[in-house]
């Protein structure tokens, strides 16, 4: 009985092994990002994904500086610049309204490449990526501003350790 307490301890440890790495897969859903706890620095302050000339989305939302957008910024920009040949670049910044007067796509006929830009207004509302005419658009997005009420939903870690505990004390001569 020890040796099959022992065998499932050795599982049970693994499992919770693996789906601590699962978090680090490039799977991370950023439509998940809460509202971040700490004062916010003015009235009706906001964040958005930042960053320059990223390669992909991903990278650019994964490694975005989180901080607080500066108070004559009301909007979160999105300018993808892609090739025929799959080439991007990504910035994402805070803007101002002067800045998304021009969203849409432009084809430059000369450079072969295209610009697609997008704002929206919210907290962290820029996740997605504008690729077409369709997605790159100025959209009013307001994020609820209120701390999550919904009730944590445990992980499968959690409920592997119960059950490996439940296990142990039931079997436990």
């Amino acid at each position: 009985m020890l040796l099959i307490c022992h065998a499932l301890a050795v599982a049970v440890i693994q499992i919770f092994i693996f789906s601590e790495n699962r978090a680090f897969a490039k799977n991370i859903n950023f439509y998940n990002v809460r509202p971040p706890l700490d004062p916010t620095p003015f009235p009706n302050s906001f964040k958005c994904f930042t960053c320059e000339n990223a390669g992909d989305n991903y990278n650019c939302n994964r490694w975005a500086e989180d901080k607080w957008c500066p108070q004559n910024t009301q909007y979160c920009l999105t300018v993808h610049h892609f090739t025929n040949q799959g080439r991007s670049t990504i910035t994402k910044k805070c803007a101002s309204k002067n800045e998304c007067h021009f969203v849409g796509c432009r084809h430059s006929q000369d450079s072969e490449h295209t610009e697609c830009r997008s704002c929206c207004e919210g907290m962290i509302c820029n996740v997605e990526l504008p690729t077409n005419h369709s997605n790159a658009v100025f959209a009013v997005m307001h994020a609820q501003r209120t701390s999550g009420s919904s009730a944590p939903v445990p992980s499968l870690p959690v409920f592997a350790w119960v059950f490996m505990l439940l296990l142990l004390r039931y079997h436990h001569p």
